[in-house]
């Protein structure tokens, strides 16, 4: 386990993700870590890394004196990463690439920050070109690198980068980024450092370890962030956890036709049923799906035998956690990494179901489900969809299940303004991002242009029971005029919405709604909750 030398930088905790010291306590090497090392020992694929404690957290914060033993760890930990990977950090033939993940002793998805590809610079992306041979790699993740430390490390807005981004696609007539070849990623790489030095006032910087510990900075700040606090402020968690950082080496799911990324759940969030459900982006990193930003493809275009492989993944996974779990994965080259995973978070509807399954398959008992269901009031557990004739104005992936109704609003602040008045809203955006959190807490539904299910934002709308519709290819959006237009329908701010969260339909005005109880799944858990009788 590497350490820094000095004695405050020795009391502070630094894990290694091969678990040759055990599996650290989650409130230390925060769950991420913890469940990390705990797939490695399962024998699945995880990629080398270290973890910096959550006790860092807040010495790091409140620079009493830490910081400058921080670099010395970092540099440590680096050491030991290279030797398990025949890499070198920083190196012009065969260069070491990591990413800088956040990771509290609690789940809270999306809220802390991630960087990835730290360490590519002038000279190891002409070593990345050597080692691989991919000029698109190398060139998409040094274009990905600089923006994400543009936003994350020196407080730059998205939009030049965005706006650069969708100047490049229309220039060559592609839909996405990852239809882009290798010479247009160079060019957009090479805009982004020029807008980098614009909106921050210095240049890009090159020393390896200069960009991991700027990195590792941000992400141990981000544990107060806005968007971190009002998350712990919803769901009455306490402020002086702190969040853990890992280091792990990269895998790249950009690296070719055979790569990707992806997010899946063991069993349907939404409902609880028992099957894979996959969000997948070939030739993609994992941000391009928990960001929310891009369209993201569902469990039709997974590859076969990387549904087969997941399903085995995802059975080992609920065997030994004991509960449904939400997992991030990446391929690369044809190679499965698995990057994280975590207790799902699920609707009422959802918990209920995966429940009542897990007690009859044995895999836990009734005691173990009845704790779960504690804080669900099942018998107020009502099911709502749309029971109309009227053809819907346009579909969507759902997210979440359900009915939502209510006003149309562009914006969150016009969001919260409805909220005020009493009459939660149905927020209509391009994307929804984590840090909407405010705007998610207080409407009835969540409509949006781009993401996919498991984008973070999703998982948090779906997570406080809101119905949540997204990827809406026909939702062309004019939030300046704030309005909108859904096929040939034309939505202005105020415009009653209805949304169907499990067909995905998109409604206007107030169409009759139908309900139902799961009565049968109520009927188990109360045969539960009856004390067996005694018979003569």
């Amino acid at each position: 386990m590497p350490k820094g030398k000095n004695k405050t930088a020795a009391r502070l905790a630094i894990f290694d993700l091969n678990g040759r010291d055990g599996v650290p306590d989650a409130q230390l090497a925060g769950f991420k870590a913890h469940n990390l090392i705990r797939m490695a020992a399962l024998g699945l694929p995880v990629p080398q890394g270290f973890v910096m404690g959550t006790d860092w957290c807040g010495a790091v914060r409140s620079g009493d004196g830490v910081r400058s033993h921080l670099s010395e760890a970092l540099q440590a930990g680096i050491r030991d990463l290279e030797r398990a990977s025949g890499l070198g950090f920083g190196s012009a033939r065969r260069p070491l690439l990591v990413s800088v993940r956040s990771g509290a002793p609690v789940s809270m998805p999306g809220m802390m920050e991630t960087v990835l590809n730290v360490g590519l610079n002038d000279v190891s992306l002409a070593g990345m070109l050597r080692l691989t041979g991919d000029h698109r790699l190398v060139w998409d993740s040094y274009r990905r690198l600089i923006q994400a430390f543009a936003e994350i490390v020196a407080g730059a807005p998205a939009a030049p980068f965005e706006a650069a981004l969708d100047a490049t696609l229309r220039r060559t007539g592609a839909d996405t980024a990852r239809q882009l070849d290798f010479r247009a990623l160079r060019d957009l790489a090479r805009t982004y450092l020029v807008l980098y030095g614009d909106h921050t006032g210095q240049a890009f910087p090159q020393d390896p370890f200069e960009q991991l510990a700027a990195a590792t900075r941000a992400v141990f700040a981000s544990w107060m962030s806005e968007k971190a606090v009002e998350y712990r402020r919803l769901n009455n968690l306490p402020d002086n956890l702190g969040t853990a950082v890992t280091v792990q080496r990269m895998v790249f799911g950009n690296a070719g036709g055979n790569s990707g990324a992806g997010v899946g759940f063991t069993r349907d969030p939404s409902n609880g049923e028992n099957r894979l459900y996959i969000d997948w982006l070939q030739q993609a990193q994992g941000e391009d799906i928990v960001s929310g930003r891009r369209r993201v493809a569902a469990e039709d275009d997974v590859p076969a035998w990387l549904t087969r492989k997941l399903a085995l993944v995802g059975e080992s996974l609920e065997n030994a956690f004991r509960d449904a779990q939400e997992f991030e994965f990446t391929v690369e080259n044809g190679e499965l990494f698995m990057l994280q995973t975590r207790t799902a978070k699920r609707t009422a509807l959802a918990s209920l179901r995966i429940a009542v399954d897990q007690v009859e398959s044995g895999l836990i008992n009734p005691e173990v489900a009845l704790n779960r269901l504690s804080g669900i009031d099942i018998d107020n557990l009502i099911l709502r969809h749309v029971d109309s004739a009227t053809p819907p104005l346009g579909r969507a992936i759902p997210a979440g299940t359900g009915v939502a109704q209510g006003p149309a609003a562009f914006s969150i602040k016009t969001a919260l303004a409805f909220a005020e008045r009493g009459t939660p809203a149905i927020l209509v955006r391009n994307d929804v991002a984590t840090s909407d959190i405010a705007g998610i807490a207080v409407v009835s539904g969540v409509l949006t242009a781009s993401g996919g299910r498991t984008s973070h934002a999703a998982v948090v709308a779906r997570q406080m029971g809101k119905v949540c519709l997204v990827g809406c290819t026909d939702l062309h959006i004019d939030e300046h005029a704030a309005q909108a237009m859904l096929g040939q329908t034309r939505i202005f701010e105020g415009d009653a919405l209805c949304l169907d969260g499990d067909a995905g339909t998109i409604y206007a005005d107030s169409p009759k709604i139908g309900t139902e109880r799961p009565e049968a799944l109520i009927a188990r858990v109360r045969a539960w909750q009856t004390p067996p009788q005694d018979h003569p």
